[in-house]
């Protein structure tokens, strides 16, 4: 690709890059500028790093080139964040983004795919529709993949298929963090870069676990929390009522009662924040109601959000100050890394607190 002076892009920007994005970004741009090989390139930082503005960049280079880039996300939520990211960091430079996930149907589906095939679009996010039959691009340079984790090398591979006889570069984004050599092992085909260095004014977060018994005090706590205007966010690990999920318990002793989203929520609103403003949100949400609970949550207009880990990549609220997970045991370790940086996002002070009734050691 062509270069483009920097200093057009960073006037985008509504903030200086710390060093390690500078750094990246200078590795992206003489990857993309190499006319030998394509970029196959894995950025990892923590939850928080800047990631996404590199991204940006990467878009950015592509579109001055007038090539396209497909930025792909593993949920609808994600997708939808990236668009409204890129819409307003971009657009202003004339980029046009689209969004095309698996609620876009019919009329709309059909004129956005002419489009994209017409090269009316140089940025296209969405999810795994991306690369779904039917969704052709007039000329593919870059594929952007959103945490790693949750895609396969198939799933890149066919994203990768729809540049033509020219492969796209591929830059693959991560916040779960992975040691060098294990990287090695499982993106043996990457050049790897880390950003080891969060953006000024970010607040470590500090990680509690507690029992069943310290509950109360827990509530007491997500109470001053609001009463300071901080927001909250309580993700439990299933959606479905208590009475349909299968008894999970520490052998010999009584069934973990699993915190469903839906009644949970209700029951915190109804008996123990009756004062407070509680929404929820899960996966199986209609599109449009997921949307309007997560816009009132990253409005200010709920104080505690009741959710499944669809908040556990990329959701931005500065204000929220504490994340409580219920039955913490049930997640896994890069899930819980990740809820937890979903808060210490804004000046204040953070707290991440893990719920467990579980005495086993491996849990603990």
């Amino acid at each position: 690709l062509s270069p483009r002076p920097r200093g057009h892009f960073l006037a985008l920007l509504p903030f200086v890059p710390t060093q390690a994005q500078s750094r990246v970004m200078d590795e992206v741009s003489a990857d993309m500028a190499d006319s030998r090989r394509p970029m196959n390139r894995l950025v990892q930082g923590d939850v928080g790093s800047g990631k996404t503005a590199v991204a940006a960049y990467a878009g950015w280079l592509c579109a001055g080139s007038g090539c396209q880039t497909a930025l792909m996300a593993p949920t609808e939520l994600l997708a939808e964040q990236h668009a409204r990211t890129m819409e307003a960091l971009l657009g202003p430079a004339g980029v046009r983004v689209a969004l095309l996930t698996g609620s876009v149907k019919g009329k709309e589906k059909k004129a956005l795919l002419a489009a994209l095939a017409a090269g009316e679009i140089d940025l296209l996010v969405g999810t795994h529709a991306l690369f779904s039959q039917g969704v052709e691009y007039k000329d593919l340079g870059l594929v952007i993949a959103d945490e790693q984790h949750r895609f396969g090398v198939a799933q890149r591979a066919a994203l990768a298929e729809k540049g033509g006889a020219v492969p796209p570069h591929v830059l693959v984004m991560s916040a779960t963090p992975i040691p060098r050599t294990l990287a090695l092992i499982i993106y043996g085909d990457l050049d790897v870069s880390i950003m080891y260095e969060l953006p000024p004014g970010r607040t470590p977060v500090s990680t509690f676990m507690i029992g069943e018994d310290k509950r109360q005090r827990m509530y007491g706590f997500v109470r001053k929390q609001a009463a300071e205007g901080r927001q909250v966010y309580i993700v439990c690990p299933s959606v479905e009522e208590p009475g349909s999920l299968p008894e999970w318990g520490e052998p010999g002793g009584a069934p973990m009662d699993l915190k469903a989203v839906t009644t949970y929520a209700h029951e915190l609103q109804e008996k123990i924040f009756p004062d407070l403003r509680v929404g929820f949100v899960h996966g199986k949400l209609k599109a449009k109601d997921k949307e309007a609970a997560m816009s009132a949550f990253a409005g200010g207009e709920l104080d505690v959000l009741v959710s499944t880990t669809v908040v556990e990549v990329g959701v931005d609220v500065p204000n929220a100050s504490l994340m409580v997970v219920e039955n913490a045991e049930r997640f896994g370790l890069s899930q819980l890394h990740q809820l937890r940086g979903r808060v210490g996002r804004g000046k204040h002070q953070s707290w991440c607190v893990l719920v467990t009734a579980s005495r086993g050691e491996a849990a603990r």
